[in-house]
């Protein structure tokens, strides 16, 4: 059975995030003073005497008069989030009062039949501000004082919430658990929210022409062919002398740990820019922690001639020379161009990076090797690979013991990675040698 969802709500500025964080324990949800700083809905998992559930973090609603450009998609994003909740915590400032924002959230609230609980936060003196009667007239129930900063109240307030949650049907494991983790990255603006939505089929991210849009990492399962693919879509990535915001470099932070946790990396560029010194570096990022990777060369529809497509692919020869094993698919997230090619390229991609090649296969391939005769030698001194099995997965790793490890540099490294891949399907994963002396135990 899937986990019960409480979606935290309220206009912007009132403590959400810093909520989110004390009821999850963590510091999943970006927290600032500025305001508006969360803009999609993002997920957290917590547990409260055993009964686990998921929170939901979203944006601050605003009036619909509000002159705020991502307004609109922000209302949309947490009126979502509602709909999709078991329970809804109606959070307000206690400092300020009820004001005109507040009001308006509580209409939105008052439309949903679930279980709300308001809480009146910022109130970190639990002493001297227990005046929470104003807050009466919002029409949504008893409001109860809270300091998410400090703490105070959130342990009844999680009490309260596990009550009111729908009773379990099994303690079966979570269906998604298996779901193959798919990390989108990309530089800002290269259509990364889009191709999320375009892939879940749903509204899923926020999608503007506004660099930064995304700041949180957000995870959406699909389903692709009795395949199960769980997409995280990450804050664009700038370079570090260009994360000027607190902000921008917290989300730089969650992107890195959104690769860590993905099994596949789909590096997102803008085709109207071609490959980028950045877009070489993310690469560089997803294939050194250990992802497979797939270039997705987004926004094809605005090629307009063969020679722009000549230039495309003079930038991604220039830029990937190290990852010349990566598949590289034209697509349009505007229009769904060769949307399927992503999903089945991505399949393939971990499917490679999930392979075991038999000792047998392996030493087979070795004989061929010394047949060639091509091999490294110092002096009289000359490499003889004796034995090759492999030793990890995810990403493949193959071990060589050998007569003199120390003989191996990166020219022969990078020829055996070149033969290894003619002579197994190992396109779109990164691949580890190891040379261990023959006498080695280990």
């Amino acid at each position: 059975m899937p986990k019960p969802i409480v979606a935290v709500v309220g206009r912007p500025n009132v403590g959400k995030s810093t909520l989110v964080n004390r009821l999850a324990e963590k510091r999943d949800a970006i927290v600032h003073e500025s305001r508006g700083v969360t803009r999609d809905r993002s997920y957290h998992t917590t547990d409260w005497n055993g009964r686990e559930f998921v929170l939901i973090d979203t944006g601050g609603i605003e009036s619909l008069k509000s002159k705020d450009t991502f307004a609109p998609r922000i209302r949309e994003q947490a009126l979502a989030a509602c709909d999709e909740a078991d329970v809804i915590v109606f959070v307000v400032d206690g400092t300020v009062g009820v004001t005109d924002e507040d009001e308006e959230v509580a209409r939105v609230v008052r439309k949903s039949d679930k279980p709300v609980f308001l809480c009146v936060n910022k109130l970190d003196n639990p002493e001297k501000d227990l005046e929470t009667w104003g807050y009466y007239s919002l029409g949504v129930g008893e409001p109860r004082g809270i300091s998410a900063a400090h703490g105070h109240g959130t342990g009844d307030l999680l009490d309260d919430i596990v009550a009111a949650l729908p009773e379990p049907v099994d303690e079966a494991e979570d269906p998604d658990d298996d779901a193959l983790p798919v990390s989108i990255i990309g530089r800002p603006n290269v259509g990364k929210s889009s191709l999320v939505n375009r892939l879940s089929g749903k509204k899923r991210a926020i999608v503007s022409d506004v660099a930064g849009t995304t700041r949180d990492a957000i995870d959406t399962v699909v389903v692709w062919k009795d395949h199960k693919i769980r997409l995280v879509d990450t804050a664009g990535m700038r370079k570090k002398t260009q994360v000027h915001e607190d902000v921008e470099y917290y989300s730089l932070v969650r992107g890195l740990e959104a690769m860590d946790r993905a099994e596949v990396a789909l590096l997102v560029v803008d085709c109207s820019v071609g490959l980028t010194e950045q877009d070489q570096k993310l690469a560089g990022m997803a294939i050194d922690r250990g992802c497979a990777l797939v270039i997705v060369l987004n926004k094809w529809d605005l090629v307009e001639d063969a020679q722009q497509r000549e230039d495309i692919q003079n930038s991604l020869d220039k830029r990937m020379t190290f990852a010349t094993w990566a598949p590289a698919i034209t697509t349009s997230a505007l229009t769904g161009r060769a949307i399927d090619r992503v999903f089945a390229t991505t399949i393939k991609a971990s499917e490679a990076h999930r392979s075991q090649i038999k000792t047998s296969q392996l030493n087979d391939f070795l004989t061929g090797l010394r047949e060639s005769g091509h091999t490294v030698s110092s002096g009289k001194r000359r490499l003889r690979l004796q034995y090759a099995t492999q030793t990890g997965t995810k990403p493949p790793v193959f071990t060589f013991w050998c007569n003199a490890p120390d003989l191996v540099d990166d020219n022969f490294e990078r020829y055996l990675e070149n033969r290894l891949r003619e002579s197994f399907d190992l396109v779109g994963t990164p691949i580890r040698l190891k040379f261990r002396r023959k006498d080695d135990k280990a």
